[in-house]
């Protein structure tokens, strides 16, 4: 393989949605930032976050409530020490945001707020039915504006620069290999810092909301790193995707049902009815569970969200790119309602961080869906995902401004480390894309809303002979996009049925007939990948 050419920086920030953007505008008072985005406009999963930000706002509520919710929704895993962080500094962040020119919705001089799935009060922040189009659009104006970051768009990460040295702690990340996709040439990226904020794994599955470049990438080059990685089984699958699905499934936002709209059978009964107290405004998993079962149980092919209860001139008005979308695809959702089925949406499961974002090697930070900080334990509170997203690069930046002064005085010593070479850089293009669309599939069919033991070790030998084509492939010089997308898709499903696997009950997202019951005398604890131990 050639010599890759090197660039240096500081700051070296793997991704460009909320939390990369809203770190590297921190960051820049203090040293050089580097932002490197795949993407080559707002593609991210901010972008397509339609239903908003949850923070303790209104005048009813507050952050012990916001906690108490939180916890709740999260079946027992959630590190109260972090939703604690999260609610109490929330609010300043959603401020900070405003600040940054985030227009979010209001009436008269207040800030809108609506309700969602699991929410006690109304306290989700919103601008129309796109707000995380409009928080990404204002964080861009800002970076744009903001000297002392550089942006390089169309570049994908493909591994951790790791170095050692003497010491306790001596493995360091170092910055990251990334591929020019548009140059086909590889860029050794040297840096003090790196903050992995690179989205999730929607991808992993056939039927999502998440764009076409949630690869998964950051888990990916985590793992082979050896960075602490768990809860991967843990994936919201959201209740309410457009059917037919796209790819990406357009979302049907949950504030939708928070207005009160409700979930119905093809024949009218609502679908919720006799399952849970709260109706369609039940958490996630309770709701995208039992549309599957009812559509599994009743051969049906999808629900009907029921929008006939909200006003029309109010559902133009506060859901207008709803309203839009269905239309555009033949749909009138005031007259005849809105056809729905559960889609991937979030990995609440990553890599493991603390409450300042640092991960398990040292110069590595995680912030954003790629990170797991133990807020959302088995199952994610609506719109906490883009709160959790801006209060954790927060702190990592205020972490990195202290550790930037100690590592400038004690750069020497460090050896790298051999890095990684992506495999399967020489496979053609269809076969590339014919392993991808069998393994979603597969996920889709053997890991989806509910599994058995059966079904997950079936994907466990298919997924090791995808993985095993893929690593026999011819290496090239250069490895290719779609080729290192489909080797971390690969690392993401593994890590996804290794940890399904090894949690022998059902808790949060994790639903296992053949382990129906929450086990909280074994399995109250999180998994943890490479130091997964044993089935108790």
């Amino acid at each position: 393989m050639a010599d890759p050419i090197v660039v240096e920086t500081e700051v070296l920030v793997i991704g460009s949605g909320i939390a990369g953007l809203s770190f590297a505008l921190k960051m820049a008072p203090a040293a050089r930032v580097l932002v490197i985005t795949k993407k080559e406009s707002a593609t991210s999963n901010t972008n397509h976050a339609k239903g908003g930000i949850a923070a303790a706002l209104g005048d009813d509520d507050s952050p012990e409530l916001h906690v108490r919710d939180t916890l709740a929704t999260g079946s027992g895993l959630s590190n109260r020490e972090a939703v604690e962080v999260m609610a109490a500094e929330g609010p300043e962040r959603v401020r900070e945001l405003v600040a940054w020119g985030t227009a979010f919705d209001h009436t008269g001089e207040n800030l809108s707020l609506g309700m969602e799935g699991g929410h006690s009060r109304r306290r989700i922040a919103f601008q129309g039915d796109a707000t995380g189009r409009a928080i990404e659009s204002a964080l861009i104006r800002a970076v744009e504006s903001t000297p002392n970051i550089d942006v390089m768009e169309d570049h994908v990460a493909v591994d951790l620069l790791v170095a050692s040295r003497p010491g306790p702690d001596p493995r360091r990340c170092v910055g990251a290999i990334v591929l020019d996709r548009h140059g086909h040439r590889l860029i050794e990226v040297h840096a003090r810092i790196t903050l992995l904020a690179s989205g999730g794994c929607g991808q992993v599955y056939l039927h999502t909301t998440n764009p076409d470049i949630a690869t998964g990438d950051g888990i990916a080059i985590a793992r082979r790193a050896g960075v602490r990685i768990g809860n991967m089984e843990f994936m919201q699958f959201h209740p309410t995707a457009l059917y037919p699905t796209e790819d990406p499934a357009f979302l049907i936002s949950e504030t939708v049902r928070g207005e009160g709209a409700i979930l119905r059978r093809m024949d009218g009964v609502p679908i919720m009815s006799g399952y849970d107290p709260r109706g369609s405004l039940a958490p996630r998993d309770v709701v995208a569970r039992t549309i599957d079962m009812e559509l599994r149980k009743r051969g049906e092919t999808h629900a009907i969200l029921d929008v006939s209860a909200i006003e029309p001139d109010m559902f133009a008005s506060r859901f207008p790119g709803t309203l839009e979308g269905c239309r555009s695809r033949g749909i009138d959702p005031l007259r005849d309602g809105i056809p729905v089925v559960p889609a991937a949406h979030y990995a609440c499961g990553g890599v493991f961080t603390d409450s300042d974002a640092r991960t398990s090697l040292d110069g590595l930070y995680a912030a954003g869906e790629v990170a797991c900080t133990g807020v959302h334990g088995a199952n994610r509170l609506a719109s906490n995902s883009l709160l959790e997203a801006v209060v954790f690069s927060h702190r990592a930046a205020l972490a990195v401004t202290a550790e930037l002064e100690r590592e400038r005085e004690q750069s020497s010593g460090l050896v790298l480390e051999s890095s990684p070479v992506a495999t399967g850089g020489g496979r053609p293009l269809d076969e590339i894309e014919e392993a991808r669309g069998r393994l979603r599939a597969l996920m889709w069919e053997l890991v989806g809303i509910v599994r058995t033991d059966a079904q997950l070790q079936e994907a466990e030998r298919e997924l090791s002979r995808i993985s095993r084509e893929h690593d026999e492939a011819p290496i090239s010089e250069c490895p290719t996009t779609e080729a290192i997308e489909l080797g971390n898709l690969i690392e993401c499903a593994r890590l996804i049925v290794c940890c399904a696997l090894w949690r022998r009950e059902s808790r949060g997202l994790h639903f296992n007939t053949d382990h129906p019951e929450t086990d909280d005398d074994r399995f109250l604890r999180d998994s943890a990948a490479p130091d997964m131990v044993e089935i108790p």
